[in-house]
């Protein structure tokens, strides 16, 4: 046995201790210094998260949570990569514990707005409801638009700071409000949204009535009727207080009492509570999906009620008992369309009301872009067109396809004219949705500088030019045509050339024409059944008409022409509210008219906001284009 054997096993020993130390010490290190980090994310939870100044503890006392989560997130996520939890749905009790906060300035909203846009981030829908006074049946514009989250965030934006533009709208309220990946909830949002529209020209989209969800979602037992209050009730088992004195209280006044937030708040929190439970998005059932929150999902679960106005007998709406069904439904009277043309008096014999803003709107059936090319025989561009108009050219013998997509088109013939640049508003392809909010279901023209006043634009400032000519939505169509009507009275005032008055109207009604032909009416019905002195009253007053003698007998033929009469009269005086406006920036020349195009542009930009504009739209176009061709001295021919 050699000697080395007992020196190899007390050098392996010596060894193997040493390493099995140094093994205990690195193990016993590595958890020392991940003991902090652990400590930073328990943190947060032994102590409250700070919220804004501006509002309590108590008002976000179920929002808070999530945010506690998302900062343990954060603190872990160098460390293992983890998928988002999934959404909470707080009960009803808890969403209608949360407090209300007033919004009455467009520097509370901002400060509000990142929270509520964190809250639509995780669950893309918002509980709505207005409110307005009524006196004496005369509905004024609306007061308070209560906006609510699904965690029971409920904003109060009270609108009377904002109305006539005293302030101007936030324009992240503006966007969110017509968004269309943004559900809006409530009874009766739709027709929320047309009084918004006709009062403060704010474009309202996505609505989705909860009436159609309880009548689509049979298992809901529905006893009371389809009204908040009975759906609250059979739903939710939560009493709302309709009495008469709060839902007809004082809306503008200075301060409103706890009693009227906690009302107006209740509306829209049970509106949102009302759509997670009919949805089946309880929190007794559990965290809800992440995917379950999105907005492709929740419109595909509402497929088919988005933007629809609730039409049915019998609707429940317990404001019925005291006139406010009808306060609510009352048609609102409507301006003028910007696109009518020319005013008119309206006939007295004839129904003369008018549907409410956005109602009757005939959306496109068929996409306005069809983004073909027309080429030249060389192969340069020359512009875009639809379809049929490609067609043409082949049908004719005068162009040959070049590809079927894009559909391209190569003319036979040498065009008259050809585009300035390949950066030409004509050579870019356009999409198919609303340029303001970007809705791309439904969709109709609309015509930027209005046709009243284009019409009689000079030849050589329409032909070809669809530039403005783009697509809305029916609710940004409404809107818009609500902020048209401000800037014409601007012009009408600014040019003396007033709208409805008798200088604006081509047909005046003639007033003795028409006491003649109502009198030769009365003979000719009446006859021998009126007393002699009314009957020779209205005699004389058709003889003194036709220039007649006193003795001379009034004969059938000359009853029948005075009953015939036409008692409308042309207007000599008659000059269109459009025609004058433009006469009078034509005294400056194509600058002048110029510069009414640019100021049409940049209303509908200022406006409207507009997001989803095609590629190279510019409130200048073709303007350095017309001065180059024609000159500042053109002559100026109006049509």
């Amino acid at each position: 046995m050699s000697h080395r054997g007992p020196l190899t096993a007390v050098i392996t020993t010596v060894l193997g201790a040493t390493l099995g130390g140094l093994l205990v010490w690195r193990v016993y290190r590595t958890r020392r210094k991940r003991l902090p980090s652990i400590q930073k994310v328990a943190d947060p939870v032994e102590a409250p998260h700070p919220v804004e100044k501006e509002f309590t503890a108590a008002e976000y006392q179920y929002i808070q949570p999530q945010n506690l989560v998302e900062k343990e997130f954060k603190a872990v996520e160098c460390q293992t990569a983890q998928l988002p939890p999934p959404v909470q749905i707080p009960s009803s009790e808890q969403l209608l514990g949360v407090k209300p906060v007033m919004v009455s300035s467009e520097e509370e909203w901002q400060q509000l707005w990142p929270l509520m846009q964190k809250e639509l981030s995780v669950f893309p829908v918002l509980g709505l409801d207005c409110e307005w006074v009524s006196v004496k049946g005369q509905v004024s514009a609306v007061s308070l638009l209560q906006m609510a989250s699904y965690s029971g965030l409920c904003v109060l934006v009270r609108l009377l700071p904002f109305r006539s533009g005293q302030q101007a709208f936030p324009l992240s309220l503006i966007e969110v409000l017509r968004d269309p990946h943004v559900l809006k909830v409530g009874v009766g949002c739709y027709e929320d949204g047309k009084r918004l529209t006709r009062d403060y020209g704010l474009s309202l989209t996505c609505t989705v009535d909860l009436r159609y969800l309880a009548l689509r979602q049979r298992q809901a037992t529905v006893n009371n009727g389809l009204s908040l209050k009975s759906l609250a009730a059979d739903l939710l088992n939560v009493s709302l207080d309709k009495s008469l004195e709060l839902r007809c209280s004082d809306w503008e006044a200075d301060q409103l009492t706890l009693e009227q937030m906690t009302y107006a708040a209740r509306d829209a929190q049970v509106s949102i509570a009302l759509f997670l439970h009919l949805l089946g998005l309880r929190s007794d059932a559990g965290p809800a999906s992440s995917s379950g929150s999105s907005y492709s999902e929740l419109a595909a679960r509402c497929q088919g009620l988005v933007d629809v106005p609730f039409r049915g007998r019998g609707d429940g709406d317990d404001r019925a008992a005291d006139g406010e069904r009808r306060r609510r439904t009352r048609k609102p009277p409507t301006y003028e369309s910007p696109e009518s043309g020319d005013q008119q008096v309206p006939d007295p014999r004839k129904n003369n009301k008018r549907k409410p803003l956005g109602v009757g709107y005939s959306a496109r059936k068929s996409p306005l872009y069809d983004n073909c090319f027309l080429h030249a025989p060389d192969g340069q561009p020359l512009c875009t067109c639809d379809k049929k108009k490609a067609k043409w050219y082949l049908d004719k013998g005068i162009g040959v396809l070049q590809s079927e997509e894009p559909f391209v088109v190569r003319l036979l013939f040498e065009p008259s004219g050809r585009p300035d640049s390949q950066q030409d508003y004509y050579l870019t392809a356009k999409e198919n949705l609303c340029v303001v909010c970007g809705k791309a279901d439904s969709y109709i023209r609309k015509n930027i500088v209005p046709h009243e006043y284009r019409r009689h634009f000079p030849t050589e400032m329409k032909d070809h030019n669809s530039h403005d000519i783009l697509l809305l939505c029916t609710s940004c169509h409404a809107a818009s045509n609500v902020h048209d009507s401000f800037l014409k009275q601007q012009l009408a005032e600014e040019f003396a050339a007033p709208q409805g008055c008798e200088e604006g109207v081509r047909l005046l009604e003639d007033s003795d024409r028409r006491r003649v032909r109502s009198a030769a009416r009365a003979l000719l019905t009446a006859g021998d059944g009126l007393p002699e002195q009314r009957r020779e009253e209205l005699q004389v007053l058709i003889k003194s008409f036709l220039n007649m003698n006193e003795r001379q007998e009034l004969t059938d033929e000359a009853l029948q022409q005075a009953a015939g009469l036409e008692t409308r009269i042309f207007n000599e005086a008659y000059v269109p509210h459009g025609l004058k406006v433009v006469r009078a920036h034509a005294e400056q020349g194509l600058l002048g008219l110029m510069d009414l195009e640019r100021r049409w542009r940049q209303h509908f930009l200022t406006a409207m906001h507009p997001r989803h504009l095609p590629p190279l739209w510019s409130v200048d176009h073709n303007h350095s284009k017309f001065l180059r061709k024609y000159g500042e001295d053109l002559p100026i021919k109006l049509n």
